[in-house]
């Protein structure tokens, strides 16, 4: 009887021992998603559903966590503790460019507003992940407006609206200031373009077709231009070439602007929360799933155009 005490006494020191000797922890990169697959010391471990993993705490002061893409990162000990995050920095790969999470970790607010102004207001702009960008941020308002209310004296106030306000204010305004650079810069080179000869890609009469589209939708379309890719980018240029209504352009600018912006931020911000309340997922580790979709929502209408207005154009006319 007393051996088997005894046993019984070394299997639960045995198993305590066990469980003193592993954490739980969460391993993720500077975008904050987790890392999928990753090594600590040489041993491979694989992250579970809930994005934790458990792995064995180091017998010396630190511990080397490595994956493919990620360099070798030294962790301290003292950081490999229950329930801790542990960041390890992916390398840059131009995927990257496509990754909101990207422009708000290395440029914050400042970045943001930049990539707005640029996608509506410069030729180079069209790549830029817009739509996906204002959504992500929706997410991340409190930290984005943040930076601006501390420049201003305000960094100890926090107010769910406040910061959503602040952050639709400012890139709004990024927004409106992109089309008009956009349509200023149509407006300077427009009246050469009409002396131009006829080409493979350009056509006079394309001027003139987008000029009678504009007298009749240059409102809505200046609108809607702002939820399509690419578009958004080339319709205020289009705008100034064909001399839209200054007055006229200004007022959907500012419309479309304020649209786009706050349908956007609200979805991110307020789908982050309730998605959250209601599965008790985080957005955030879903993110690069999120862009897929909004890239394929708000491009569907523009691919749409393009291949079946084509067909239609060169299907043969009945007589």
């Amino acid at each position: 009887m007393l051996r088997f005490f005894v046993l019984l006494a070394f299997l639960f020191c045995s198993a305590h021992l066990i469980a003193q000797q592993q954490v739980k922890i969460f391993v993720l990169n500077q975008y904050e998603a987790p890392v999928d697959f990753f090594k600590v010391d040489g041993k491979e471990y694989r992250t579970s559903k809930d994005g934790s993993v458990l792995i064995d705490v180091p017998t010396a002061d630190s511990a080397i966590f490595s994956a493919k893409e990620y360099p070798a990162t030294a962790v301290s000990k003292i950081d490999i503790k229950d329930g801790a995050n542990i960041t390890i920095r992916k390398k840059f790969t131009w995927k990257d460019l496509v990754n909101p999470m990207f422009y708000i970790n290395y440029g914050g607010l400042w970045l943001l507003l930049f990539i707005i102004f640029a996608e509506t207001g410069l030729f180079m702009g069209f790549f830029l992940p817009g739509d996906s960008l204002l959504f992500v941020a929706g997410i991340y308002s409190s930290n984005l407006a943040n930076e601006f209310l501390k420049l201003i004296g305000l960094g100890n106030v926090h107010n769910e609206w406040l910061e959503l306000i602040v952050l639709c204010a400012l890139l709004s305004i990024a927004g409106i200031l992109g089309n008009l650079v956009g349509y200023w810069t149509g407006k300077k080179v427009g009246p050469a373009m009409y002396h131009w000869k006829d080409n493979l890609l350009f056509k006079k009469r394309y001027l003139h077709e987008a000029h009678d589209f504009y007298e009749k939708h240059g409102g809505g379309a200046i609108v809607m231009a702002r939820f399509l890719p690419i578009v958004r980018t080339f319709a205020p240029i289009v705008a100034g070439i064909v001399e839209m209504d200054r007055k006229k352009f200004v007022f959907f600018n500012i419309i479309g602007s304020i649209s786009w912006v706050v349908s956007m931020i609200f979805a991110g911000h307020f789908l982050q929360i309730w998605v959250k309340n209601q599965f008790g997922i985080e957005l955030k580790d879903k993110l690069e799933l999120i862009v897929i979709i909004i890239i394929a929502v708000t491009s569907a209408p523009v691919l749409w155009k393009f291949f079946f207005s084509k067909r239609k154009a060169d299907a043969p006319k009945a007589h």
